[in-house]
């Protein structure tokens, strides 16, 4: 699943696939009806994959969300976010259950649940990438690998610097 140039705009019902760059703002297309309008700067357009939920720990990116809630389903569709406040909160508190009660509104799980269903209606949702992408998040071995690869380069070249100062210290002042 990939939620790259899905956005959401303050003001307008539904998700939007970025199609091209404008003068003064960004071309997008609805995913509801394919109809295509401009989204200017002065908007508040929110990018999908920069979104994330409360939980009591730490804050959870919506994709991850979006996978409990395929996972959670078994791939049907969600109940309609039009649905009442305590079916909502149940529905979500199921599927992610430490999310926190006191910053996650009613009205952040009716997006979460409608943007599930578009999504999953436009097929930008798959059951085989959910598991993949779960199956990658319990193998930390590799992230621990580059991060060390990443570390030594700069610890030589800090290194480098640090005696680069201290030899000019100890020559003194040239007269």
């Amino acid at each position: 699943m990939d939620l790259k140039g899905i956005l959401a705009i303050s003001g307008h019902t539904g998700l939007f696939k970025m199609i091209s760059q404008a003068k003064n703002g960004i071309i997008v297309e609805s995913l509801i009806d394919k109809k295509r309008m401009p989204a200017y700067t002065t908007s508040k357009i929110s990018s999908l994959e920069d979104i994330a939920i409360f939980t009591m720990e730490e804050d959870v990116p919506l994709l991850k969300v979006l996978q409990k809630v395929f996972t959670h389903l078994d791939g049907k569709e969600a109940l309609s976010h039009k649905s009442s406040s305590d079916e909502l909160k149940k529905f979500f508190l199921a599927v992610l259950p430490d999310y926190d009660q006191d910053r996650v509104y009613v009205s952040d799980i009716k997006k979460v649940v409608q943007w599930y269903n578009l999504l999953l209606a436009e097929g930008l949702i798959d059951l085989e990438e959910a598991k993949e992408e779960e199956g990658e998040e319990g193998n930390d071995e590799t992230p621990e690998a580059n991060t060390e690869e990443t570390t030594q380069p700069d610890e030589k070249d800090s290194e480098t610097k640090m005696e680069t100062p201290d030899a000019k210290e100890e020559e003194g002042p040239k007269e």
